[in-house]
């Protein structure tokens, strides 16, 4: 009997898929997340000869798809663009209706992306050092932009503040295009942003780079330093990837990783990855796995520590 159970899963799991694929995104179209979320889409498409269909479903930080994919049936049919914002999510929420770590199963992680410290060209501060140096000697007096509360250029920032030790004041906006103009108008001072948002206005001039929030320098600024080299152990980074309703079979997870990590070695999808200011970020389903668990634990404690809510 046990054999008899095991043939049909094992042929229905060779056959994956036999119909489209929704692949669901937390967010609205035009962003990293949906960006990336059809890069992917796009290749395995066409490495598993079905179509794999991308559905934005924005609110609440991500959660409404989360939701909708943690109570989908587990056959490897509804999958989601999880990323940064599901570890941030876990403290930011007081009432969630699951578990991510535990009602999502990692399939594969697809980037690692970071953003940029950058200030108004007027402001006096030009590195790092000495942006610390003014921020200390004139507490509560900076400005610092944020993309809404839990966005990263809050988060990286707030991580900043208690690291470097500086009293900034954050000022929320309803994401970085609302908080750009202000930062190039002086009325906020320093930004922690995406490269995505920030890449024209500081290649333009009209905004001033500091340093990068990843733990080294990267190819887009290689002559930007990182902020770690002057905050050691700083480190601000995100990513993004593919889950699936917990239970899904190993054998559909299997196949999917395989196939994602194909494409993430294909070098027209990493320079398309590269022009989005991001790394590719291979590995295995447990690899996810764990930096889901300790990305989610690092951030827990900043957004503890700061008291930030989003309810």
């Amino acid at each position: 009997m046990a054999a008899a159970l095991t043939v049909p899963r094992a042929a229905f799991a060779l056959d994956y898929p036999t119909r489209p694929v929704h692949l669901l995104v937390g967010y609205a179209a035009g962003g990293v997340n949906d960006i990336i979320a059809r890069l992917t889409a796009q290749w395995l498409s066409r490495r598993l000869g079905q179509q794999f269909v991308v559905e934005d479903r924005p609110g609440a930080g991500s959660n409404l798809a989360t939701e909708q994919v943690v109570r989908a049936a587990p056959d490897g049919y509804t999958l989601l663009e999880a990323s940064s914002s599901n570890g941030f999510n876990a403290a930011l929420y007081d009432k969630l209706s699951f578990d991510f770590i535990r009602d999502i199963a990692p399939v594969a992680s697809t980037i690692r992306s970071y953003n940029v410290m950058e200030v108004t060209p007027s402001f006096p501060a030009k590195t790092v050092p000495d942006f610390i140096a003014y921020a200390k000697a004139n507490p509560g007096k900076v400005n610092m932009a944020s993309a809404g509360i839990g966005s990263t250029p809050q988060l990286y920032g707030e991580l900043f503040k208690s690291m470097a030790g500086v009293d900034l004041v954050t000022v929320h906006y309803r994401g970085s295009g609302a908080a750009l103009p202000d930062l190039i108008g002086g009325q906020c001072q320093v930004m922690f942003d995406s490269v995505v948002s920030s890449m024209a206005h500081i290649r333009s001039g009209a905004l001033h780079a500091l340093a990068v929030t990843s733990a080294t320098r990267v190819d887009a600024f290689p002559d930007l330093p990182a902020i770690a080299e002057f905050v050691p152990g700083y480190e601000g980074t995100g990513w993004q990837g593919i889950g699936a309703p917990r239970n899904t079979p190993a054998e559909i997870v299997t196949a999917l990783n395989e196939a994602i990590n194909a494409g993430l070695a294909d070098a027209d999808f990493k320079a398309r990855v590269d022009e989005l200011g991001a790394d590719v970020l291979p590995g295995s389903p447990s690899d996810f796995g764990r930096l889901i668990a300790d990305y989610t634990e690092k951030w827990g404690k900043v957004i503890r520590a700061a008291g930030i809510k989003a309810e």
